[in-house]
């Protein structure tokens, strides 16, 4: 029998960026139709599911470019004000990081992934909707973290693979309350879908007016356990978690719970190699499976995208 030739990939409905504006006009049903032609995959690739062609270069684990820090009105990336505002760069970025070796997908609001879908970009990649962004950042309200993006339905509409939550909770805040019930529910309807939801848990407070994430120990832990516990049921949960301050407790941390989590990449600031390390030593944890990172990967100090993006690749 002669093997079967492989698929020529489907030619994007907007050629470039520049093209998305035009599309996005006069037609913007374009969106919806390259969401139905979208090559999916699993959300995990393991040695024993892949074909002898297509060995997966981390079997089992995730890596993930993070987008959807714009639609919370968090742009800035270091001292770097607005980094993230301009939409065709980011665009132009997260083509290039999306399309190196080793990337499995993106997460990101609405917006931002209907421009990747018709850039082309999302063939055969794991496609995340971020779920609650209206907690915008420095806002009195930030703690009632609404769900103003994704719903469980679009996600299901989109054939997208998975959606996100953010879930702070400063005991101070009675916002965090609504957040935490609001989350709860929609854990609930994801797995109802049966897609997964990834869940990133914080203890934070107000300092000087401003919140900060608590990334001790005792805080990290504490969050882990309240993030497990939450809905009906958490056959589809992950958790998205972070480094604690002093990375050796990460270990016992992670003990907190069986579900599957993923490392979120956070402000890394100037220091990407010290983020490498501490990420290198997390991910030999038993429940750790992999990375999801943004800024610090899409707007490396250096510049050099393809290059932090690899480095990433490569501790898996």
């Amino acid at each position: 029998m002669t093997p079967a030739r492989p698929t020529a990939p489907a030619t994007p409905a907007a050629p470039s960026v520049r093209d998305l504006v035009r599309l996005r006009a006069e037609r913007p049903e374009a969106i919806a139709e390259a969401a139905a032609r979208r090559k999916r995959r699993p959300l995990l690739r393991t040695a024993d599911t892949a074909s002898e062609r297509a060995r997966p270069p981390h079997p089992g684990r995730l890596m993930i470019i993070a987008a959807d820090h714009p639609a919370r009105g968090a742009l800035a990336v270091g001292d770097r004000a607005l980094a993230m505002a301009n939409r065709f760069e980011l665009l132009q970025r997260l083509c290039l990081a999306l399309s190196r070796p080793g990337v499995d997908g993106v997460l990101a609001s609405a917006d931002v992934l209907d421009d990747l879908l018709l850039l082309g970009a999302l063939e055969d990649k794991v496609v995340m909707g971020s779920m609650n962004r209206g907690g915008l950042a420095g806002a009195t309200f930030e703690l009632d973290d609404r769900f103003t993006g994704h719903r469980p339905e679009d996600l299901v509409r989109h054939g997208f693979d998975a959606g996100k939550l953010l879930l702070r909770i400063d005991h101070d805040d009675p916002g965090s309350l609504d957040t935490l019930h609001a989350a709860a529910r929609t854990i609930d309807a994801m797995a109802a879908h049966r897609l997964p939801v990834f869940v990133e848990p914080f203890l934070c407070r107000r300092v000087d007016g401003r919140l900060r994430n608590d990334l001790g120990a005792a805080a990290v832990t504490t969050s882990i356990a309240i993030a497990s516990g939450l809905a009906g049921t958490s056959a589809y949960t992950w958790l998205k978690v972070p480094v604690t301050e002093d990375p050796d407790d990460m270990a016992q941390v992670m003990e907190t719970s069986t579900l599957p989590a993923v490392l979120l990449g956070g402000e890394v600031g100037d220091d990407l190699d010290g983020a490498y390390g501490k990420w290198r030593e997390a991910l030999r944890l038993p429940t750790v499976r992999g990375l999801v990172v943004g800024r610090s990967l899409l707007y490396p100090v250096d510049g050099d995208v393809a290059g932090a993006v690899d480095t990433a690749v490569s501790l898996l």
